[in-house]
């Protein structure tokens, strides 16, 4: 708390509106916010009895630096804000309240492993927006594969796969030129021409050539050792990081800094689009006849149904539909027969997450990966890793710390 009244108060600085929450976006002054951290705060350590508590990160700097904000979901109030987004902190404020029972949180793997490591004897609950979220962005992916607007495909077990194969063919390519090269020089050098004379045909250097035809064997150049600067130096992390659905590139960015990385966020992001294009390039990610499938169009004005549009009507029940959605939907159902799959799976999912029985969730996940649909295959295939959060979302009332009744006190 001493460090968040010096931030805002150091952000003040005697300057009329370019305080700390006008720079967040938040139409509040600074005193209030204060004000409020300081009440609850004071309350919340006063009482050692909090049992349901939730977690989820916020902003700092848009992008830059993170925070974590925990939020007593029994009392309704903000518990505590740390000052930065790691695992460790996270613990170490679990570990110091051993009466806590339920930790709802979102499907990031920072702070899935948090509560594990500092509350071990809590029951995890995942946030059951973020579910509908990432289901509405697996629809996104899947549509776009389909003529509709482009969205980067997300990185999977066999882009990496075939990115190393990529990079292991690059490599023997590279050593078979250098044999050719090494075989030449030393056939004319057999020939009983002289390093000039070779130099002359070639246009190698005389000092190359000399190091060439005193060796037995071409020289491989050796990989340059990783450093921090590179985001490869944490490729091991970021992989581990996606496959747990944490998939955000700024946030992957603080991660990694966070553990040492040293280089520029345009760096990670040149890696990650290279993850990203390497999926998309996989010929056996889609069928051909996905592949000629031509886009649907909006019966009212001809134009072309946006995957994003699409992916959010999919998950939208018919009742909330306008009539001008509701035709879109018709058409998209009509049109394009993974889209009449996946509104089916999404209304059915939301059934589930409303009926508080988590018995049908397997059956949900089972049918969703036999639709061979890549994007909602691994959708459904990262549920199952997370499956006793997904279950204890289904099961137990609690959910998200970002409830609006909460934002608007806070």
């Amino acid at each position: 708390m001493d460090e968040i009244v010096g931030l805002i108060g150091h952000s003040m600085g005697g300057r009329p509106g370019e305080c700390l929450m006008h720079r967040l976006g938040m139409p509040v002054s600074d005193d209030t916010i204060l004000r409020q951290l300081k009440r609850d705060a004071l309350a919340c350590r006063q009482a050692d009895n909090i049992r349901v508590v939730g977690i989820d990160d916020w902003s700092w700097r848009h992008a830059t630096r993170y925070g974590t904000i925990m939020v007593d979901l029994e009392r309704r109030s903000v518990v505590d804000v740390l000052d930065d987004r790691s695992v460790e902190s996270a613990k170490a404020w679990l570990q110091e309240r051993p009466a806590i029972e339920v930790i709802s949180r979102d499907r990031c793997g920072l702070y899935a492993q948090a509560a594990r490591e500092g509350a071990p004897q809590a029951r995890q609950v995942a946030d059951r927006f973020h579910l509908v979220q990432n289901l509405r962005a697996a629809i996104k992916e899947q549509m776009s594969f389909y003529g509709h607007a482009h969205v980067r495909p997300i990185l999977s077990e066999d882009a990496i796969v075939s990115s190393t194969a990529q990079r292991r063919r690059a490599r023997m390519a590279h050593r078979q030129s250098r044999q050719d090269i090494f075989e030449m020089l030393h056939a004319l050098r057999q020939q009983g021409l002289s390093y000039s004379e070779i130099s002359r045909r070639t246009g190698y250097e005389r000092r190359s050539i000399a190091n060439w035809l005193t060796s037995n064997a071409p020289r491989d150049r050796s990989r340059a050792a990783l450093n921090p600067t590179s985001p490869l130096y944490f490729e091991a992390f970021l992989v581990g990081c996606w496959k747990d659905g944490n998939r955000i590139g700024r946030h992957l960015f603080y991660d990694i800094k966070n553990r040492g990385y040293t280089g520029s966020r345009s760096n990670l992001e040149r890696l990650l689009k290279v993850w990203r294009d390497a999926e998309k390039g996989q010929p056996d990610d889609i069928s051909t006849e996905e592949r000629a499938l031509e886009p649907v169009r909006d019966p009212d004005t001809g134009h072309v149904i946006s995957s994003v549009i699409a992916a959010a009507l999919c998950i939208k029940p018919r009742g909330q539909l306008t009539n001008r959605q509701a035709r879109k939907v018709d058409a998209l159902k009509k049109g394009s027969e993974p889209f009449a799959k996946m509104r089916s799976l999404a209304m059915r999912f939301s059934g589930i997450l409303r009926s508080r029985n988590a018995s049908a969730l397997d059956e949900w996940i089972d049918d969703a990966i036999e639709t061979n649909l890549i994007a909602i295959m691994r959708f459904a295939s990262v549920l199952r890793r997370d499956i006793d959060a997904i279950k204890n979302a289904i099961e137990l009332l609690w959910s998200r710390p970002k409830d609006r009744s909460i934002v608007s006190r806070h």
